[in-house]
């Protein structure tokens, strides 16, 4: 198993997640048929809306059309009558200044020939028109018309050009105007001040402008930035969205007042009208989503419920398992589905198998640790015995080179003794501390080899280590020789010094330990093996000692100095053994 790996778990491998991918997927047929409806009704809701604007446009034009419409009428009516072959020009004069005076909408109406000649009219002096705007635009396609001008070429005020053509038995004669006012029908939507909410425009089948919301002047800030009015011209009633010439965003309708010539434009504020309706493009997919959280909601609070908690649950009675609490078997979950209830029984049924053999395991262990103590302590209690015999021995001998000889062999025997003691003193078997260790043997050492009163100086610097038996035990016995022929053959550095010795260990180079005897040696520089006619079974040990710890061994002496040396790498301890 990957390390961390329950105490990291990626989220995308957890059941929630997976379950809710799952879910998504499950659910997608059904969110993009809740797309496509919301969006079928956002698009019905759409053309509802862009009726009504169209419909509120038109009704705000209502009065515009009904004074041009009534100005047509009013001009076809004269345009019959001025037709008739007895009709003179007084009579036609008095026609049109009778409409005038009658009516409160026009301010002039005339006839004018084809040449462009008024031949009669309700007051002006003018007769000849034929350079005004109406009178052009009649010769360029005679019909009914409507025309705006800023400067009436009879009234000379901002008007509103209303003609028919007159003919008599298909022979054109010439036209009828009346003149109404702008500011009569300067449309303004009903409840709406200029500039604010609707501004409407009147233009006819060519893009000209006719009137607008607040006067001529102020149509071009009606217009939409993106579209001419030719264009609009052309197209059905619709509704659209855009930025109106000032850069104001707007919704735009397009409704027809006279049927082939005279269409209005609406400019609306968005806050006043919802060409979208209660239904926007957002709200089409807002609404799906909310159903997809809200399933995935109820389904992964169903999964955690069911699911997840038991999991965790059982998850942490495992992990604190593996920890060490291990008191009692874990409960079984009795209230998890039937699937997860079988897990927590088994782990239950587990648990309880492992803490019977590991308690009866740990009976046995702790029962051979004792015995194993015991062994240890009945050999060392043996060792002591023989070493107190050997010392009766020596006590009865005459000959110096058979004491000498005994009393070595009483000191590997207490030495061993020592070693044994330290084991079973140990609080584990299998672990020794070698600082203990060897400092019990240099003090022991020094106890029985140094007569009372003895100037042999004795340092010693013990690292605190911790060993396995198979180093703990050579690395003493090796000690032991070393620190007995230091002792045996140190000698003053210097008349009337004090000779010494010294031992240290310490760690070396990281996995490795060093173990240095060092002893002052006298002035003649002699080596310790050379003196008094020594056998040398001690360096032999100390050599045979160092080749069972693999170690490297260094002797020699250096400036007045016997020195010894061993470096071995350490086995490395683990407390849990």
């Amino acid at each position: 198993m990957k390390a961390g790996l329950s105490a990291r778990l990626r989220f995308t491998d957890r059941v929630g997640f997976r379950m809710g991918m799952m879910l998504t997927v499950a659910l997608l047929p059904l969110g993009m048929i809740a797309v496509f409806q919301t969006w079928r009704m956002a698009d019905q809701a759409g053309l509802m809306a862009e009726a009504a604007l169209t419909g509120r446009t038109s009704e705000a034009a209502t009065r515009e059309r009904a004074i041009i419409q009534t100005a047509l009428g009013a001009a076809s009516i004269l345009a019959d009558s001025v037709a008739r072959p007895e009709t003179t020009v007084d009579a036609c004069t008095t026609l049109m200044s009778d409409l005038v005076d009658r009516s409160a909408i026009y301010v002039y109406a005339g006839y004018v020939n084809t040449e462009g000649q008024v031949v009669c009219s309700s007051g002006s002096r003018t007769t000849d028109v034929s350079k005004s705007p109406t009178y052009l635009r009649f010769t360029a396609k005679p019909g009914p018309t409507i025309v705006a001008s800023s400067a009436g070429a009879a009234t000379g005020r901002a008007v509103l050009a209303v003609s028919q053509p007159v003919a008599r038995e298909g022979v054109l004669l010439g036209l009828v105007v009346l003149s109404i006012p702008q500011d009569m029908v300067s449309v303004r939507a009903p409840g709406s001040n200029p500039g604010e909410g609707a501004d409407l425009l009147l233009f006819d089948t060519e893009g000209n402008v006719l009137t607008a919301t607040g006067g001529l002047d102020k149509a071009a800030a009606i217009l939409p930035a993106d579209h001419d009015l030719k264009e609009l011209a052309n197209m059905q009633e619709t509704s659209f969205r855009g930025l109106s010439a000032g850069g104001e965003e707007r919704v735009f309708s397009v409704v027809t007042v006279v049927p082939g010539l005279v269409q209005a434009l609406g400019s609306w504020k968005p806050a006043e009208v919802k060409i979208n309706g209660p239904m926007t493009g957002a709200t089409a997919l807002l609404f799906p989503l909310m159903m997809w959280v809200v399933s995935l909601g109820v389904a992964w609070f169903a999964v955690w419920r069911l699911v997840i908690r038991h999991i965790r649950e059982l998850r942490g009675q495992m992990r604190r398992f593996a920890l060490g609490q291990r008191d009692s078997a874990p409960p079984v979950l009795r209230s998890a589905p039937g699937e997860i209830a079988e897990v927590s029984q088994t782990f239950h049924n587990l648990a309880r198998i492992l803490i019977r053999d590991e308690a009866a395991l740990e009976a046995s262990v702790e029962e051979k640790t004792v015995l194993l103590k015991e062994v240890h302590h009945r050999v060392k209690n043996n060792l002591q015995l023989i070493a107190s015999i050997i010392n009766m021995q020596v006590r009865n001998l005459r000959d110096p080179n058979a004491k000498r000889v005994l009393k070595s062999v009483q000191d590997r025997v207490a030495s061993l003794a020592t070693i044994h003691r330290n084991l079973y003193q140990a609080e584990q078997l299998a672990a020794v501390p070698a600082d203990q260790l060897v400092g019990d043997i240099v003090n022991q050492m020094a106890v029985a080899s140094l007569p009372p009163g003895s100037a042999l100086r004795v340092e010693t610097d013990l690292h605190p280590l911790t060993l396995y038996p198979d180093q703990a035990v050579p690395l003493a016995l090796l000690a032991t020789e070393a620190f007995t022929n230091a002792i045996k053959y140190a000698a003053p550095q210097r008349p009337g010094e004090a000779p010494w010795v010294r031992l240290e260990m310490r760690p070396h180079g990281g996995a490795k330990l060093l173990l240095e005897i060092t002893n002052s040696i006298g002035s003649d520089g002699q080596l310790p093996e050379d003196r008094d006619g020594g056998t040398g079974l001690g360096s032999q040990l100390i050599e045979a000692f160092s080749s069972q710890l693999d170690a490297e061994l260094h002797q020699g002496t250096e400036e007045g100095v016997w020195r010894v040396q061993i470096i071995f790498e350490l086995d490395a301890f683990d407390p849990q053994g």
